[in-house]
């Protein structure tokens, strides 16, 4: 069973105003995102624990409108068991969060260690059309935060898509700064999330926007290919 951080599965209403009226933080400098000695956790962990998996996302991480054993960091602990790969993977998802929700949150998400991150975040900001260069300067902070607290870390980062109606320009640069990103910070690209089940009615919830579990199972598969690979490292290493 993969653990589930408190507070992953709650309503997104309250926290999509929050992380819309906080976007203006992208425009503070990313040096300030550089964690102090004193907020910083000890990179190294236990010698008895399994290496942990956190993975940072939104409510497509958090499993919103599934049961939490459906949604796909459940899945994807379950494949990783099945593979004899012994790691911990933490569903760190929060209905409704932007990119900016998520710069302001990844302090407090590592402060225990981890083996590697995934950051599935943007989502959100694409569906409401904010503005690329926030995003982009987001997730550059989160990962360098992350790089500055866990330098031992393996670090992926989620590629996420735009709606089509907010214009070709649009769309193409947002998929674009997730790529570039992860190739300025050296991090791992892991393919488009909901990878054959966007916009596919029978793979997702009445909203259009959720998978339902048929279409979590994809998801899974989706993340799993890039990231197996990263699991069957941290299992030789442990």
């Amino acid at each position: 069973m993969s653990v589930i951080l408190g507070g992953t599965l709650g309503c997104g209403a309250a926290d999509a105003k929050k992380d819309t009226d906080g976007d203006t933080a992208a425009a503070v400098s990313i040096a300030d995102s550089t964690p102090s000695s004193a907020s910083a956790p000890d990179p190294t962990p236990a010698a008895t624990a399994r290496p942990r998996v956190l993975i940072v996302g939104t409510s497509l991480t958090a499993g919103l409108g599934l049961d939490p054993e459906d949604a796909y960091p459940s899945q994807l602990q379950r494949k990783a068991d099945s593979a004899g790969y012994s790691v911990e993977i933490v569903n760190a998802g929060l209905s409704g969060e932007t990119s900016a929700g998520a710069r302001r949150r990844i302090e407090w998400l590592l402060r225990e260690p981890a083996s590697a991150v995934v950051i599935e975040t943007g989502a959100n900001d694409g569906l409401r059309g904010l503005d690329i260069d926030s995003t982009r300067a987001n997730l550059t902070a989160i990962l360098r935060y992350t790089k500055t607290a866990l330098p031992r870390a393996r670090l992926l980062i989620i590629q996420m898509e735009a709606p089509p109606n907010l214009g070709e320009s649009y769309t193409r640069r947002f998929r674009e700064s997730f790529a570039d990103v992860a190739k300025a910070e050296g991090a791992t690209l892991v393919p488009f999330l909901l990878e054959n089940v966007a916009g596919v009615r029978r793979l997702n919830q009445n909203d259009g926007i959720h998978p339902n579990e048929e279409g979590a199972a994809i998801v899974a598969a989706n993340v799993w290919r890039t990231l197996e690979p990263v699991l069957r490292q941290l299992s030789r290493s442990e």
